[in-house]
């Protein structure tokens, strides 16, 4: 039989789909407070948002004959007809954030537009009014939701655990203090304050607040303009990197999304600049035209649909490529790390010697607030304590250890990355710097400047080797040198069946090469750039894999090319001469990718100045 559902079910499904855990009730409430334009956001919890959720604004509120309006389903001030849903500007539009949550949990608003004398009070208990009235209020709005799924046990159970709920809210506040960093947004979970962002505008200082300075140090700008819109943000060099992409974040004209395709422009930028598994920390801000977004594809609107999808791809691989190709991109020692290793090991084994049973926790004053368990993104870690040490002053010792690391971060927060305009990026160009000589064998030293750079000679030809092998395979360039006499080439009967797979290859490599014989070839030229025994060992390394090169360049070509390249280039403990090193320079300096070798290892680390005066203490 047939019958339509009540009203009570009705909304319950509804609201399944809209309310899945209490994230989902703050990003519809902060959501909300933004469009209506409140610089200053409040968000507290309790036991997860399960319990208790209140999100404060300072915004536009609501006009107290419309209050409870609000709460009716598809009821929204920010579209009208359908076109409006092809320019979407705002972070909400559906209109069923306030409808869902009130039918899952007792909601309270109080709301006050700046022109009325006084403000409102609604409250839904289940979906249900129970009340409305007048009440003084601050402008603004302030929505309360107690005991959520309080009337759908089932929905209740699934719940994960309260830290488990309050690190997915305090990410999706972090992520929208970033987006929007002229609002001031404050997070307090269970009475603590976790952080508060000053809304000047600073995202840089947003992302040192939130993210600590370990991360934010190692950020470079990135920002470029192309015909699918415009994108600015911060990437990390390839000093650091992570095992996830959990400190991957984008937002597409202000909404925190995730996209397969922003993730396929980054991996791209960084494809021979990171070992493979690892993946850079990146805080992307794209701003593009409305009318080339989908927003409406998501029940949360956590996807967007690109208009031009590889356009998107392109002009963020292109934006992090040019930001990885500047002087403060590239790897640097730091002092301060160092520092941070010897130290760690020398109090790690001052408290094995003492008292290998001892705990942090066992020194610590359980009183101490500083430090909450739930804050998933606090950056400094409580620092070991000797043992000793705290027998004699424990709290002493950890306040002048907080008055240390507060000095520290206020130190940090002013060292930014460097801010320039498009045009204006200091390009790295290594053809500047001359060999001063050669360490262990291994390394080549330059000094420019305030700076000592350190070359991997292996690496450094590794990545010449590979782009010029590249470069003639993809173009067919033909820059042949002859030899005097001919090298024979021997193939194996399995190796000669699969001639076709790999002979037009070396043809397209500069390989002049015909056969001699039932399972022989003759050699009659060679790449301009290759030296004959480098020829030799390309070639017989390139058949025994026969087959594996087909058809256009891709990732997989790439990879056969650069263990090519490794096993052709100059080795550690090979003595280079100075004329030797100098040629290597100049020719890693005409790479397209001068930074790394094709696996992601670095060609050259610098080490200031700065960083060696600091090995010193001399400063």
């Amino acid at each position: 039989m047939i019958q339509i559902l009540s009203k009570s079910v009705a909304d319950k499904i509804a609201a399944g789909e809209v309310v899945d855990r209490p994230l989902s009730v703050v990003k519809e409430l902060v959501e909300n407070s933004i469009d209506a334009g409140a610089n200053s956001v409040t968000v507290e919890i309790r036991k997860g948002g399960k319990e208790y959720i209140r999100v404060t604004d300072n915004g536009s509120g609501i006009a107290a004959e419309e209050a409870e309006i609000a709460f009716m389903r598809h009821a929204t001030s920010k579209i009208v007809s359908d076109t409006d849903l092809a320019r979407i500007k705002t972070l909400g539009f559906r209109g069923e954030a306030l409808a869902s949550i009130s039918s899952v949990s007792r909601t309270e608003l109080i709301t006050k537009k700046m022109q009325s004398k006084v403000g409102t009070v609604v409250r839904i208990e289940g979906g249900e009014k129970t009340d409305i009235k007048a009440t003084g209020s601050p402008d603004g709005t302030t929505i309360t939701v107690t005991d959520l799924f309080y009337n759908m046990p089932a929905r209740l159970k699934f719940m994960k655990s309260d830290s488990t709920e309050s690190m997915h809210i305090i990410d999706f506040v972090s992520k929208a203090a970033l987006a929007f960093p002229e609002i001031k947004f404050t997070i307090i979970n269970n009475d603590k304050v976790l952080f508060s962002t000053n809304g000047n505008g600073d995202t840089y200082r947003n992302i040192l607040a939130i993210y600590g300075s370990e991360i934010g140090r190692e950020l470079v700008p990135v920002e470029g303009t192309t015909d699918a819109g415009n994108i600015k943000g911060y990437v990390s060099n390839p000093t650091l990197s992570q095992s996830n992409r959990k400190t991957q974040i984008f937002f597409v004209n202000g909404r925190s999304i995730k996209s397969k395709i922003i993730e396929k422009g980054i991996d791209k930028a960084y494809s021979e600049r990171l070992f493979s598994g690892r993946f850079p920390v990146a805080f992307l801000f794209l701003d593009l035209p409305p009318e080339k977004l989908d927003v409406n594809i998501h029940p949360n609107k956590m996807e967007i649909r690109f208009d031009d999808e590889a356009m998107v791809t392109e002009m963020v691989y292109m934006a992090i490529k040019e930001a990885l190709s500047v002087n403060n991109a590239i790897p640097q020692m730091r002092a301060d790390k160092l520092f941070k290793i010897q130290e760690s090991k020398e109090k790690t084994d001052q408290i094995k010697l003492e008292n290998p049973k001892v705990q942090y926790s066992d020194i610590v004053d359980e009183s101490d607030t500083t430090h909450d368990n739930e804050n998933t993104h606090t950056s400094e870690s409580p620092e070991v304590i000797n043992v000793s040490e705290a027998r004699v002053d424990i709290k002493q010792l950890l306040s002048t250890l907080r008055e240390e690391q507060d000095k520290k971060k206020e130190s940090q927060l002013n060292e930014r990355p460097t801010e320039y305009s498009v045009g204006s990026k200091k390009i790295f160009d290594c053809s500047a710097l001359k060999p001063m000589g050669l360490v262990f064998g291994t390394y080549i030293t330059c000094v420019l400047d305030d700076a000592i750079y350190l070359f991997d000679q292996h690496a450094a030809h590794e990545r010449v080797l590979f782009e010029n092998i590249k470069k003639q395979y993809i173009n067919s360039e033909k820059m042949i040198q002859p030899l005097l006499m001919p090298l024979i080439l021997e193939a194996s009967p399995a190796q000669k069946s699969q001639e076709s797979q790999w002979l037009d290859n070396l043809r397209a490599m500069s390989f002049d090469i015909e056969e001699f014989g039932p399972n022989a070839y003759n050699i009659r030229g060679i790449p301009i750039f290759m030296e004959l025994s480098e020829a030799e060992q390309f070639l017989n390394h390139f058949i025994e894999s026969a087959g594996e090169l087909k058809g256009d360049f891709d990732e997989a070509k790439s990879e056969k090319i650069a263990m090519q390249a490794c096993k052709m280039a100059v080795r550690a403990n090979d003595m280079l001469s100075f004329e030797g090193a100098e040629a290597l320079i100049k020719q890693l300096s005409l790479c397209e990718n001068p930074y790394s070798c094709p696996h992601g290892r670095p060609t050259f680390v610098k080490i200031t100045k700065g960083e060696i005066e600091k090995l010193f203490k001399r400063i």
